[in-house]
């Protein structure tokens, strides 16, 4: 039998047990990098593993844990809450009692809120644990600073097709597929549709093999086994980048409806909701600014309701700002006066603030001319000028 008595997923099955048997991802796993370091050491360390899905995350720390001779134990940051977390401290204190140590890994961790991640910092800094988590998401953002100070951040990349198909063929292997069961061609489309994702590959497999039924496994069982697939949006690549693109071009052409059709596209492709709200607190300012200032409010507001609330409940959120920032007036006027101010303060770096809007704490100074002709009002013209004068009568605002 092609599963032989073994009835756990193939990813799973042919999920890396050293580090030797990892493909891809070398600028962390080969000879002299970092986590071939820290298991060379013997000591488990905290670290924060930052890729897409299917990029190894889960596989590096558990080759950590057994070849440092720590205790693994998992958690999922979306099932797991504070009562699984005390069991956790309360397991890894009785192995540091008895000399052991105790690597907990926490799947998602982003979904953790600041809070719960808060939680586990008096026990890293004792020692209690070391803490590995797992985040597709951009650490800078999901993860409190406490925790990041306290960590190493390693950085996984999606499996290039190369890497893909080598796992694939090692799978085939195992499996004791021959090359007319699960031809070259059918291997490089599976790479080329897994998008990086080893996972998704194996997965893709799997399924093949059971719509195959014993026969080849054309390119065309590949298809439709891949087909269960949600549409790919690579966050790295290049859809993400048109999409997004598509998205802001939109709202500053005013087109509320394609504007909600690629916000629709980026949040069933799994984009993150804080990513897009972001994007529409600085279009706010750069493409709406005096025009409508309160559409910034509108922006942050949205931002902050989709940070506290999260989805589905913030989607209305984000559809209604969007909505609005797209029928909003336009203006670029704040954007033409940042770049101006930025390129005159670049030309002119140390031009001597003129005296009579200097501060003057002190009798000499005002003695000298500091703040001299300055008046303690609303509205009030320097009768020199607030610039100084080398540069003239420049406006940023002028059009």
């Amino acid at each position: 039998m092609e599963n032989g008595n073994d009835n756990r997923p193939l990813p799973e099955r042919m999920r890396p047990q050293t580090l030797d048997d990892v493909i891809g991802q070398l600028h962390v796993v080969g000879d002299g990098k970092i986590v071939r370091e820290i298991i060379a050491s013997k000591t488990p360390t905290s670290l924060i593993l930052w890729g897409p899905p299917g990029s190894g995350k889960t596989t590096l720390a558990r080759i950590i844990a057994q070849a440092t001779e720590a205790e693994f134990i998992e958690l999922s940051a979306v099932t797991s809450g504070k009562a699984d977390v005390v069991k956790v401290i309360d397991r890894a204190e009785q192995n540091k009692r008895l000399g052991m140590q105790t690597i907990l890994f926490v799947d998602e961790i982003h979904r953790f809120n600041k809070a719960q991640q808060d939680a586990f910092l008096p026990h890293v800094e004792a020692g209690t644990i070391s803490l590995i988590g797992a985040t597709t998401e951009n650490p800078s953002f999901e993860v409190i600073n406490p925790l990041l100070s306290r960590a190493r951040v390693i950085v996984l990349e999606p499996l290039d097709q190369a890497a893909i198909s080598t796992i694939i063929s090692r799978a085939a292997k195992q499996l004791h597929l021959s090359a007319k069961r699960l031809p070259a061609k059918s291997i490089d489309l599976l790479a080329a549709l897994s998008g990086g994702d080893a996972r998704v590959a194996l997965g893709s497999l799997e399924l093949a093999l059971q719509l195959s039924a014993g026969k080849p496994i054309t390119p065309a069982v590949i298809e439709t086994a891949a087909g269960t697939k949600l549409p790919g949006y690579d966050k790295k690549g290049e859809t993400h980048y048109n999409v997004i693109s598509a998205f802001i071009k939109s709202m500053r052409g005013s087109d509320a409806t394609a504007a909600l059709y690629y916000l629709a596209r980026m949040l069933q492709a799994g984009e993150d909701p804080k990513f897009i709200a972001r994007r529409m607190v600085i279009f706010a300012s750069e493409d709406i600014g005096l025009a409508a200032p309160a559409a910034l409010n509108l922006a942050v507001s949205t931002f902050l309701a989709v940070e506290r609330i999260g989805l589905p409940e913030a989607n209305y959120n984000l559809y209604h700002c969007a909505a609005v920032l797209a029928k909003a007036q336009k203006s670029r006027a704040v954007a033409d006066a940042m770049h101006a101010a930025q390129a005159a303060a670049k030309d002119y770096p140390d031009l001597p603030v003129p005296l009579g809007i200097r501060n003057a704490p002190t009798k000499l100074m005002k003695d000298l001319g500091y703040g001299k002709g300055a008046k303690w009002e609303a509205n009030y013209k320097h009768p020199a000028g607030f610039l100084p004068p080398e540069l003239g009568a420049i406006d940023f605002f002028t059009e």
